[in-house]
């Protein structure tokens, strides 16, 4: 048994780096947490010791940013998607191990009673378990699958699940439910990083996205028999809840957050029943902040964008990265570089992205000259090196997720920007005025070498 699997040696980490704070007062559930972590948005990761009502410590604000991210991987930032993008491609199964230090504690009576679970925002009508990633496996082919979704709290065993109709737990319930059954399902909270993104893949039904969180980790998955369902589950996490879903009894939810930072009204959810809370014997529970904040909004964003460069790459084998901006909350806008670019390639790769994630109503295409992560770079070149009579592509009436909130009847104007540089449009040419190479090398070698780490995060 050990801890290698959980997000203890990333807080340990984070802690010795000066990038997590302690909050020594005891906080409340309702509003209380939400606010410190809300305040704390932009900056460090923070670990509550006491909440009123919970024996347990929690921990929020981990994954707010791609340098966390990054940490957290034990990766440069710019490997980030490219390693994603090799974990899809080159899965590792999970291995089973004898114990593990999830099941130190196992309560049956009224598992969710006690637990931290914070109440978010001022309109949601209930507390919200919202760092769970969700394992199930498919009724009819017995596949894996995890994700994450939302659970509202009612009472010590139940909770209604409010999970987007398109996604594959949502199938996977329907599937239970013709069959006159529940869907067993395990809810993993404080597992390691690695599993948590993860667990936001696009993948296709039958891909279980904890074989791809064994290839982000190195080694597969440590795995041990859930004690009240037959699902295999995370060693090393900090808890699990044990259940089913009911996709035959709905649950009126009323509004709820998402990820743009407004609320929506979904109508019903699923109900969910749990049989069995299993924990460490000082278990820390992990809330993220839901909505438009920046743990929620690059935990979605990183895996998409791995996702998309697949995509892509299969009709544009000279992509060379995808970002998701912060401004689409991860989701909705995205940029595309591409490399040596060949008439065509910009609108080719516009409708892949719009075909593989319905999410996406925006997509940019930059040279290999403009980092698609660094939003003022890519409006520059849209201003730049756009004709918006030639260069500006409208797709009307196209199909996207009830999240989005501008759809009217699941449809969306969607919008494709070649900001790409064209030769022809200027005689004195598209060439950057910059020193020379050798120079910009140089002189970027006296700063890395001069300077701590802390007083060059501005460098290019």
């Amino acid at each position: 048994m050990s801890d290698a699997q959980s997000i203890r040696p990333f807080l340990t980490a984070l802690e010795k780096d000066g990038a997590l704070v302690r909050v020594a007062k005891s906080v409340e559930r309702e509003f209380e947490l939400s606010a410190f972590l809300s305040a704390a948005d932009a900056g460090p990761a923070l670990i509550f010791d006491s909440v009123v009502g919970s024996p347990l410590r929690v921990a929020g604000n981990l994954l707010n940013s791609r340098a966390r991210i990054a940490a957290a991987l034990d990766i440069d930032i710019g490997e980030i998607v490219p390693r994603i993008h090799q974990a899809i491609r080159a899965p590792v199964k999970p291995v089973k191990v004898a114990s593990g230090r999830v099941q130190e504690v196992v309560t049956l009576d009224d598992p969710l009673a006690g637990l931290p679970v914070p109440r978010f925002f001022e309109r949601e009508s209930r507390p919200y378990i919202t760092a769970g990633v969700i394992l199930a496996r498919d009724p009819v082919t017995g596949r894996g699958n995890a994700s994450f979704a939302r659970f509202a709290i009612l009472d010590g065993r139940t909770a209604m699940v409010g999970i987007a109709p398109n996604h594959h737990l949502a199938l996977f319930s329907r599937r239970a439910a013709e069959a006159g059954r529940t869907l067993e399902i395990a809810v993993v909270i404080g597992a390691h990083p690695a599993i948590q993104l993860a667990a936001c893949l696009y993948l296709g039904v039958g891909d279980d996205e904890l074989d791809c969180a064994g290839s982000l980790l190195g080694r597969p998955v440590d795995v041990v028999p859930a004690k009240t369902v037959e699902l295999m589950v995370p060693a090393d996490a900090e808890l699990i809840l044990e259940g089913r879903i009911d996709a035959r009894q709905p649950i009126e939810e009323g509004l709820v957050s998402e990820y743009h930072g407004m609320y929506e009204q979904y109508g019903p959810g699923f109900l969910a029943t749990f049989s069995a809370l299993t924990r460490r014997g000082d278990a820390i529970y992990q809330a993220i902040e839901p909505g438009y904040h920046r743990e929620h909004v690059y935990l979605g964003a990183l895996p998409i964008a791995a996702s998309l460069l697949s995509a892509i790459s299969a009709v544009v084998p000279n992509v060379r990265d995808v970002a998701v901006t912060e401004a689409g909350a991860g989701r909705t806008d995205i940029v595309v570089q591409i490399a040596d670019i060949r008439p065509g390639q910009a609108r080719r790769a516009m409708f892949a992205a719009f075909a593989a994630v319905s999410l996406v109503k925006r997509v940019t295409v930059v040279d290999a000259d403009i980092d698609p992560w660094d939003a003022v770079a890519v409006d520059w070149a849209r201003v730049n090196r756009m004709r918006l009579e030639r260069d500006l592509l409208l797709v009307p009436q196209a199909g996207t997720d009830r999240s989005e909130p501008m759809e009217d009847g699941g449809l969306v104007t969607k919008a494709g920007f070649d900001a790409t540089a064209k030769p022809a449009d200027r005689v004195e040419g598209v060439e950057r005025a910059l020193p020379p190479a050798a120079f910009r090398d140089a002189a970027r070698r006296w700063f890395t070498e001069n300077l701590p780490v802390e007083q060059r995060l501005w460098l290019r």
